[in-house]
């Protein structure tokens, strides 16, 4: 009696039909293959199903409307695919999916707002679609951890965005066309990891505004990158307590002021980039307690003086890219 089916060694041809008399298979990971076709109709008859992995093949379609009979179903994966269409109403009664991988195929339309119903989803990975529209507010019944959208949504990101979604632990919103402030609410999801927002080369995020000073509640962020926006006002000096900070991009907005000596206490990163902005004065001397970095670039801002010699040393060993403020 099969219970699972696991294969990830480039198989080539197609998904039989005959896969729906397999009634009692629990886990399906054929990732890493190639299975041109649609999925078989016949697997709605696999009420055990719990795990269905098919990304990396060429399924191709639309997302399976049978899928929503597999009652039991947990994960979903049908990333990096070439499905079409939009994503399906229907799939928001799968309500003991945990995690829904759409990413990188040719959806388009809307998130469907059923997708609220899914109150036990902690992984929504839908980017690199051409989903447009906003981000529906009914997600925020779910229990979702992470949120990848990097698509062609539009709108203001929702003020209580950090309320309704207190369990986030890694938000991706780049290549979008978001606009208005970066939401202070974001301060409450204090078990982020990594937040994503900047401007890309095919979409354009134009979040305006300041860096939040509850920025300092995030204690579990190790990536921040908020690229290529129109942010004013100053890096906020408590930034400084985001001790898991290893990545942070600020380049390419409108902030002025000095770089705050707290930024030394960061003392975990390896990429620092806080070029084309507006800043001014020294470089401070606390960047020298970095023993990680790889890259720093402070360039097209207004800043003087010279660069730390601790810090210099230190990077002169590195396979860096250190451009100071030319």
């Amino acid at each position: 009696m099969i219970h699972r089916i696991k294969s990830s060694y480039g198989l080539v041809g197609s998904l039989s039909p005959h896969i729906g008399n397999l009634t009692f298979l629990g886990t399906i990971v054929l990732q890493n293959n190639s299975f041109p076709g649609n999925v078989p109709s016949e697997i709605d008859r696999l009420f055990r199903l719990r795990v269905l992995f098919l990304s990396n093949n060429s399924v191709q379609g639309t997302v399976p409307t049978n899928l929503t009979h597999c009652s039991e179903l947990r994960e979903l994966n049908l990333v990096d695919n070439k499905l079409e269409d939009k994503i399906l109403e229907e799939l928001g009664s799968l309500s003991k999916l945990r995690a829904l991988g759409l990413a990188n195929n040719n959806l388009t339309g809307r998130i469907p707002a059923s997708l609220g119903n899914l109150s036990s989803l902690t992984l929504l990975s839908v980017g690199d679609n051409y989903l447009e529209g906003s981000i529906p507010e009914e997600l925020g019944r779910t229990t979702i951890e992470r949120i990848r959208l990097a698509n062609q949504l539009e709108g203001s990101l929702s003020l209580d965005i950090g309320v309704a979604f207190p369990h986030l632990s890694q938000l991706v919103l780049a290549e979008n066309r978001f606009t208005g402030p970066v939401p202070s609410s974001l301060s409450n999801a204090s078990m982020l990891e990594g937040t994503f927002l900047p401007k890309n080369n095919l979409g354009i995020n134009q979040i305006h505004g300041t860096i939040p000073s509850g920025i300092e509640n995030l204690v579990n962020l190790t990536y921040l990158d908020l690229a290529m926006n129109h942010l004013t006002g100053s890096i906020p000096p408590n930034i400084g307590k985001l001790h898991k900070m290893q990545a942070l991009g600020l380049l390419g907005n409108k902030l002025s002021g000095g770089i705050p000596s707290s930024i030394g206490n960061l003392t975990l990163l390896f990429n620092l980039d806080l070029s084309s902005n507006n800043l001014v004065g020294d470089v401070p001397s606390s960047l020298a307690a970095y023993q990680n970095l790889k890259y720093l670039t402070l360039s097209n801002n207004n800043l003087n003086g010279s660069i730390p010699n601790l810090l210099r040393n230190l990077m002169a060993g590195a396979m860096s890219s250190l451009r100071a403020h030319s």
